[in-house]
């Protein structure tokens, strides 16, 4: 009975981390810039050779790049990459992520900054602006200041797996780059989480019966496993 309990767990284990990662989905689908998980499941044979029983396990963890709905904002510092490009920021020296949140915004150092980072060029350089300029974005993805440009923002393509590294920032994983986009940007707009809620919500309970369905299992295991010693102890 052991081999069917660690089936039965290997399948709680696996369902478990669906749960936590629809869970998240549907959390932010209306967080700007947040690209949903995807869990991938593999099953495989016992050490012992076993060809009866498979295990099951969540053996990796994809991103869905695909857009999400925009809203119009009419905010000027608010930009939308088009093509899927993704925003350059810097984490720390040697850190660069990208982002697909383009709520722009100046620091107290009047960097432009992103989810409170600073924004690269296409160079790979934060942007500053001049004080008390107004500053603005155009098509190309141009900043200004006033009639001044000032910067060219920096528009990135993530290919291969991806890994997260903040609520809505990613970076190439093992394998992963991330190359320049030749792409603009729509002002006054902003994406929103690419994850639609009813499609997340019915994901929800699938993942939680499936759960259900192997603690089930599990228990029922168990249960045999006692009777079994039961029926096998010397009286």
């Amino acid at each position: 009975m052991a081999d069917g309990m660690y089936v039965a767990m290997c399948g709680a284990a696996a369902r478990a981390e669906q749960l936590e990662a629809v869970a998240d989905n549907l959390a932010n689908a209306q967080t700007p810039g947040f690209k949903s998980t995807r869990p991938a499941f593999e099953s495989f044979l016992p050490a012992s050779g076993a060809r009866d029983k498979a295990h099951v396990a969540a053996v990796a963890t994809g991103f869905d790049l695909r857009p999400g709905p925009t809203v119009a904002t009419g905010n000027p510092l608010d930009v939308l990459p088009e093509g899927g490009a993704f925003l350059a920021v810097r984490l720390g020296p040697d850190r660069v992520a990208f982002t697909r949140d383009g709520r722009l915004a100046l620091d107290a150092e009047r960097r432009l900054v992103a989810s409170g980072r600073p924004v690269l060029d296409r160079q790979g350089n934060p942007i500053f602006l001049p004080q008390d300029a107004q500053p603005s974005v155009d098509a190309r993805g141009v900043v200004r200041a006033g009639d001044e440009a000032v910067a060219e923002i920096g528009l990135w393509r993530l290919d291969g797996p991806a890994d997260r590294v903040g609520p809505t920032l990613l970076a190439p994983g093992r394998g992963g780059t991330a190359v320049p986009a030749e792409a603009g940007v729509r002002t006054g707009e902003i994406e929103l989480g690419n994850t639609p809620p009813i499609e997340a919500a019915v994901q929800l309970v699938s993942a939680q019966r499936a759960f259900d369905t192997s603690m089930q299992a599990l228990q029922t295991y168990r249960r045999l496993d006692d009777r079994s010693t039961e029926l096998g102890r010397v009286r």
